[in-house]
């Protein structure tokens, strides 16, 4: 039997502090202990915070790497969610994103939703349990989605366990948001090209459901409208919202007649490139025998012959903002990106009727 004074066994004696011994030696909560030792983001105050750090040292207590991020509620990598790898929009945001995250000492993971809601819900479900500093999405909203709701309380979980949150997108979810001038851009792109002559358009487009999409569209129809213009219904034409889409678009159009287009409006720019090459595959020389614009300014779009008439959106900034915006002590709410107008070879000047 052992004597009052002798003290704990051996053993048990050379057995590791843990964070419950510390907390007992300071005279502070578990959690308190846990969040003066692993950097939680939430206030301890500093009295406590000495007893925490010097009950530790006493007892010989390190605190483990893993318990750190949890109670920190990240690690040291950072999550991107894009819609498509393929596309350069995305990866132009990628190297970006990937920029500011490594300027902060972060290590950027990639995943891809496909354009899918549900997929991009199981996909944040996922990064939750990897515990990320910050998870940026940059994509289109859809319209309709049954997973919204679910994916708004997975994020606010992942934000109130101490993640970060941002979006490229419409600001359709309630968190800090970097809005594109979709619309905007679209109807100063039509205005432009109605100033330089063209009267006859065609919108090749993908599903309304996507926002992206839907918004382009009617912004470019809005300009045409303010130019007293329209388009014929005939050349409005819904394909994917890919490349192969425009290729089909382009094909569709054909189809229907283009002697009488001036320009075909891509809503974005992979789409019109597909557009062009299916022109010029049936004879058309883009830019002479039809006008053809886009929306993005990827880095492709000066690359092609002729080179793309565009929007151009700031992708590779935008992706540095975004990281930034995720990772900032400051909620920055809605962030309006702005968007310019890029006359190029694919549309040039048409003179009108009666100029000399």
């Amino acid at each position: 039997m052992i004597g009052v004074n002798e003290g704990p066994p051996a053993n048990a004696r050379r057995r590791p502090a843990t964070l419950h011994d510390v907390a007992r030696a300071a005279g502070v909560s578990y959690a308190t202990a846990s969040r003066a030792l692993n950097g939680s983001d939430r206030t301890v105050r500093a009295e406590n915070v000495a007893r925490v750090h010097a009950a530790a040292a006493q007892l010989g207590y390190s605190p483990h790497l893993s318990a750190q991020a949890i109670a920190r509620g990240s690690t040291s990598t950072a999550a991107l969610v894009v819609s498509d790898v393929d596309d350069p929009y995305f990866s132009s945001i990628a190297a970006g994103v990937t920029e500011a995250a490594e300027a902060a000492g972060l290590i950027v993971t990639m995943a891809i939703a496909d354009r899918s809601p549900d997929l991009e819900l199981q996909i944040v479900r996922s990064l939750r349990g990897q515990r990320p500093r910050a998870i940026v999405i940059a994509g289109s909203r859809i319209a309709g989605t049954e997973t919204r709701a679910e994916l708004i309380d997975e994020l606010t979980a992942y934000r109130t366990a101490g993640g970060r949150v941002a979006l490229i997108s419409q600001h359709d979810l309630p968190f800090d948001t970097l809005c594109i001038d979709n619309h905007g851009g679209a109807r100063r792109l039509a205005l432009a090209l109605a100033e330089q002559g063209h009267r006859t358009f065609a919108v090749i487009h993908g599903s309304d459901s996507i926002r992206t999409s839907h918004d382009r569209r009617a912004g470019f129809l809005d300009g045409l409208r303010q130019a007293g213009l329209t388009v014929d219904p005939r050349y409005s034409i819904e394909v994917p919202f890919t490349r192969d889409g425009g290729a089909a678009g382009a094909r569709a159009l054909l189809a229907r007649g283009v002697e009488e287009v001036d320009v075909a409006f891509a809503v974005n720019d992979t789409m019109a490139i597909g557009a062009m090459t299916v022109f010029r595959d049936a004879g058309l020389t883009p830019g002479a025998d039809i006008g053809v614009a886009g929306f993005d300014d990827i880095g492709s779009a000066v690359d092609v012959v002729p080179a793309l008439t565009t929007v151009r959106i700031p992708l590779r900034e935008l992706g540095q903002a975004a990281m930034r915006v995720a990772l900032a002590d400051d909620a920055a709410g809605i962030v309006q990106i702005p968007t310019e107008v890029v006359l190029r070879d694919s549309t040039p000047l048409r003179p009108r009727p009666g100029r000399s």
